[in-house]
């Protein structure tokens, strides 16, 4: 097999369906990412907030969120997820377009909080219909290629804020919000255009008809899984809030190195997705991969905490090889992630699953940015070392309670529908291994954006 080929198939979606809602990912993030990059500065010269009205009308939307993560989840379930994500796309699009004629605080806050609304149904319709409509044996492979295409259209809409931030112009500033709701019109018209998942299918009648057994809130293993999740991701507070400031207040390291670090990450995100994923198929293997996450995690500790007393060179080489690190918890820890979801919800539930998984996780990782730059800044190697037992403590619960999870849908849930719950097939596993899909003129249309 020649190199070219080889790359070719190495990069190359592992179905053209994955194909599309990885092109959808990469349009979403790169609406997303262009506003995030100068929101900012959006919000304090166009808007005319202060950065203390801008970081509490977040926190009222964060607030929004997390009490409408189960009504969302219900509305996915009674409606089907296709419909409901690109409901969610329409509006947020509607929403961006609003965004350049708000001019108070009180206004401001309305709109980030229908805005998080709005997206946690998103957020739980988008988690639903992959795991609805993507094969068992491509589900983890899938998500982790839709991952990197994720991470890639941030980095592109960061680059497009950005030259817009370089005009400094208010007019600029101004389009902005409208290149997003665009992005997320086109993202809506193209949802529409994906295949029906299995719970699309059903009559109106049958979503009538309530769903036999308890809910996720019942399931107390969901949602112990899930908030463990939660404690697992706060990997994300080391990554962009604790060592950014451990490296400028507690080492010699120059800050510039911030850039190279968050680049770092951004190319392990986008490009190691897939052999991290690689391998993930049953909850078995996933809590093998929580295991590795947690050993980077607490190594990422280890190592950020010897740079109090180094210098030069290696301080540099040590907060970098941090970095990495946690990025590797990170990449390890999606995987498993995933695999989750699709082993531990009940197929006939998986909105309300999603929901209910998204208020534990949001206990899990709420009070991190706080308790960890406390112990860190205040407590020095003490505090890291108390930040990486937590982690430990997180994985020693989460074997557990995966597993109460899963006797718990084998209790409650029919047989022939809890086969569609697993994450993967050996059978299916390898046979995407050593059989991949030649290239052929239909791949064209994986190329469609679509989110």
């Amino acid at each position: 097999m020649s190199l070219s080929v080889a790359l070719v198939n190495r990069v190359r979606p592992p179905s053209p369906l994955a194909g599309r809602l990885s092109a959808q990912s990469l349009l979403f993030a790169l609406g997303q990412g262009t506003f995030l990059t100068g929101s900012a500065v959006f919000f304090t010269q166009i808007v005319g907030l202060t950065a203390a009205q801008v970081g509490l009308g977040l926190t009222f939307a964060g607030i929004g969120a997390f009490l409408a993560a189960l009504p969302m989840g219900r509305l996915v379930d009674r409606f089907g997820p296709k419909k409901m994500w690109a409901l969610s796309a329409m509006g947020q699009g509607a929403m961006f377009a609003v965004w350049p004629f708000v001019t108070g605080f009180k206004s401001y806050v309305v709109m980030a909080v229908a805005m998080e609304v709005i997206g946690a149904l998103g957020g739980a319709a988008f988690g639903a219909y992959t795991i609805d409509a993507l094969p068992p044996g491509e589900r983890v492979k899938s998500r982790a290629y839709m991952y990197s295409a994720l991470n890639a259209g941030f980095t592109l809409g960061s680059l497009m804020g950005g030259i817009a931030l370089a005009f400094r112009s208010n007019e600029v500033l101004h389009a902005l919000p409208w290149f997003t709701a665009a992005a997320f019109a086109v993202n809506a018209l193209a949802i529409t255009r994906l295949p029906r998942a299995p719970h699309d299918e059903r009559t109106p009648e049958e979503r009538k008809v309530k769903v036999a057994g308890p809910g996720p809130l019942r399931n107390p293993g969901w949602l112990l899984t899930e908030f463990f999740g939660g404690v697992f991701w706060t990997n994300q507070v080391l990554l962009n809030v604790v060592i950014p400031l451990w490296l400028v207040q507690k080492t010699d390291a120059p800050r510039v190195l911030l850039a190279f670090l968050f680049g770092t990450n951004t190319v392990m995100c986008i490009f190691l997705p897939m052999a991290a994923a690689r391998g993930v198929k049953d909850l078995p293997t996933a809590l093998k991969a929580m295991r590795i996450s947690s050993v980077f995690f607490v190594v990422s500790c280890v190592i950020t905490l010897a740079t109090h007393d180094t210098v030069g060179w290696l301080t540099i080489a040590l907060v970098w090889l941090g970095h990495v690190t946690v990025t590797g918890a990170e990449l390890y820890l999606s995987a498993a992630s995933w695999t989750f979801e699709a082993e531990l919800m009940d197929p006939r539930q998986r909105g309300s699953y999603q929901g209910a998984g998204e208020l534990a996780g949001t206990l899990g990782k709420v009070w991190a940015p706080a308790l960890y730059t406390f112990l860190a800044m205040n407590w020095g190697a003490v505090g890291w070392l108390i930040i990486a037992a937590i982690i430990v403590v997180a994985t020693i619960g989460v074997h557990p309670s995966s597993r109460m999870a899963r006797r718990f849908l084998e209790r409650h849930v029919p047989a022939d529908v809890l086969a569609d719950a697993r994450a993967s097939t050996p059978d299916a596993e390898d046979a995407l291994a050593v059989a991949p899909t030649p290239l052929n003129s239909s791949d064209e249309a994986v190329l469609d954006p679509l989110r």
